[in-house]
């Protein structure tokens, strides 16, 4: 029995049966690429590169089985999310369980939880640094543009909300659609404000801000999505909510393991935190130097929690997270992949409500996400007319995002 659920029926899960779908592309094209990137970027034993390809082989025909991961700390819960779908073949469960269930097992085949030469070691690990180094101009812009604003006349409303579209547009760095060195065509990028009113499908940025500010100083929570130049937005605002004293903590919810390519660690984030320390641009180097102190000092934690790395939706959330979360002034769920745990990736019609999917969140809410997926809510029917007319791919393309505010 869950805690909350949703205000409104619960539709069906999107599955990759579906056809022409997008999980039936990624399930039968893109993770086959993943495996073959992970092969090609690292160099691992003979042992762990034949249950690589035996994984690879595997996709999408094979049965469904139980983890053989013996100690990892998650492999009971995961052979309880296993059991109702072994003996199906990759298409047939829902979609956001295959999609979990395919990182998982990159990480049992890896030996991610086993002692040896690869315990803990990050096999998207190339992937995440090269986004990084490749994303340092942007990151400067954005320190410099924070420093800029830091010692202006503007109000604490008018740059939450500038940060706020930064790092809504920085959701739109994904390594796992489009690698860090691809070239600039291939990928989505307007951060830039003259674009946001022409990409933003929804703005409830004015609610959210008012919330915020009046809120008494307390902890901000985020979900956190990609590492890279994502992160670097996440840690940007949070800097400001910190300097500004409109949150006293801000605490960023991380995976446990390596999971949809880029998504972060907490590794990441020190990681992430140290290159910007070592930067030849002051700006840059003087946030990586306050996020230092904010991390020694606890007023920036990171919390890192299965649940994260679970095909479990939103509703699901155990008991532990809910107590944490209702704590919280306010969450910010960042990306796609934390919005389809949000309402459960299913086929909601595209007019519901964001609050009556959400109604079971146990705190303020506020959802900055670009679309690569086949779901949205909280649009109105002529909306979704003009977009499918405009932009046939508008659901998985990256170039339209939307801020969702809820309050219970």
């Amino acid at each position: 029995m869950y805690l909350h659920i949703p205000k409104t029926p619960v539709p069906k899960p999107m599955l990759g049966l579906e056809p022409e779908s997008w999980a039936f592309r990624a399930i039968t094209i893109r993770f086959v690429t993943y495996i073959q990137q992970i092969l090609k970027e690292n160099h691992f034993s003979d042992v762990i590169v034949k249950k690589l390809q035996a994984l690879e082989t595997d996709i999408p025909v094979a049965p469904i089985r139980f983890l053989h991961d013996p100690g990892a700390p998650d492999e009971a819960e995961w052979n309880d999310f296993i059991a109702p779908y072994e003996g199906m073949n990759w298409l047939q469960p829902p979609w956001f369980f295959t999609e979990h269930y395919f990182y998982r097992r990159i990480m049992e085949a890896s030996g991610y939880f086993q002692a040896g030469e690869s315990a803990e070691f990050d096999p998207f690990e190339i992937s995440k640094r090269r986004g990084l180094e490749l994303g340092i101009k942007p990151i400067e812009e954005m320190a410099t543009r924070l420093n800029g604003w830091l010692g202006s006349d503007l109000s604490k409303a008018e740059i939450l909300k500038s940060l706020f579209y930064l790092d809504l547009w920085g959701n739109q760095a994904d390594y796992s659609l489009w690698p860090a060195d691809a070239q600039a065509e291939e990928k989505p990028d307007h951060s830039e404000s003259s674009d946001v009113n022409e990409y933003l499908l929804v703005d409830d940025s004015s609610r959210m801000l008012e919330h915020l500010l009046e809120a008494k100083t307390g902890r901000v929570d985020f979900l956190i999505d990609n590492a890279g130049m994502e992160l670097a937005g996440d840690l940007v605002l949070a800097d400001y909510l910190l300097l500004s004293g409109i949150a006293g903590q801000v605490r960023f919810h991380l995976k446990v393991h390596p999971t949809f390519v880029s998504d972060a660690l907490p590794k990441d984030v020190g990681a992430t935190v140290s290159v910007f320390g070592a930067s030849d641009s002051m700006s840059v180097r003087n946030l990586g130097e306050r996020l230092d102190v904010h991390l020694k000092e606890e007023r920036l934690q990171l919390h890192s929690d299965f649940f994260w790395n679970s095909p479990l939706a939103g509703w699901e959330m155990p008991k532990r997270l809910v107590e944490e979360i209702s704590e919280s002034n306010m969450v910010i769920s960042k990306g796609d992949a934390n919005y389809r745990r949000l309402i459960g990736d299913r086929h909601w019609p595209f007019t519901t409500p964001f609050a009556d999917i959400v109604a079971y969140f146990p705190a303020p809410l506020v959802a900055l996400r670009t679309l690569k997926s086949e779901l949205a809510c909280g649009l109105n029917s002529g909306e979704v007319e003009m977009l499918s007319s405009k932009d046939p791919d508008w659901l998985v393309n990256g170039r339209w995002g939307i801020i969702q505010f809820y309050s219970p």
